[in-house]
């Protein structure tokens, strides 16, 4: 054997040091069991989270409509003070009456659904009608509220009395039924989106 051959025999072999594991990187996990079954909590939790804001929503839109309704409905005062001399009190009663309709039908629906655990619709076909019921629901709240705020502002200037503070009330609860449907077609639209259409 040559000399080289034996020195290279000899020579051991030098392994690299042991290094820690890299981190866990927990935002930007790629694969592994964990991240897994954590998804799927996360996911359950966000999905029941939003089935409850959905309901809540819609029960103060469903409480908000009705006070609307039953303030504006009991505006009778006698003479001028009848809500149903004016148009755009009519228009507003009529919107309310309506949006009573429909978040109270959406309410007995989530809750028969949360409570028999399960749907009475197809998914999809559910997620659209929250989506666009909501948002045509809301428009016509503030487009009546609206109609409404010029006639009662009129009526203000020359004589405040309890005709005026009705429907002051009934337009601020259709306002506030508004926003309250404004945020659950926001939900609804999430939950539009983030379906699968696999």
């Amino acid at each position: 054997m040559s000399t080289s051959e034996e020195a290279t025999a000899n020579k051991h072999v030098e392994l690299p040091a042991p290094t820690a594991p890299p981190a866990a990187d927990v935002e930007n996990q790629s694969s592994g069991m964990g991240f897994g079954v954590s998804m799927i909590v996360r996911r359950w939790k966000r999905d029941d989270l939003m089935k409850k804001g959905s309901l809540i929503l819609r029960g103060l839109a469903l409480l908000f409509s009705l006070l609307s309704l039953l303030i504006m409905a009991c505006n009778k005062h006698g003479d001028w003070q009848n809500f149903d001399k004016y148009e755009e009190y009519r228009y507003l009663l009529a919107i309310a009456i309506l949006s009573t309709l429909y978040t109270g039908g959406q309410e007995l629906r989530h809750v028969h659904e949360i409570s028999k655990g399960k749907k009475m619709f197809d998914i999809r076909t559910s997620a659209m009608v929250d989506f666009f019921g909501d948002q045509v629901v809301a428009y016509l709240l503030i487009s009546a509220a609206s109609a409404a705020v010029p006639l009662t502002n009129r009526m203000r200037a020359s004589q405040d009395n309890i005709f005026t503070d009705s429907s002051a009330s009934a337009m601020s609860m259709a306002f506030f039924a508004f926003f309250a449907l404004a945020l659950s077609a926001m939900v609804s639209g999430y939950k539009l989106s983030s379906q699968s259409y696999i």
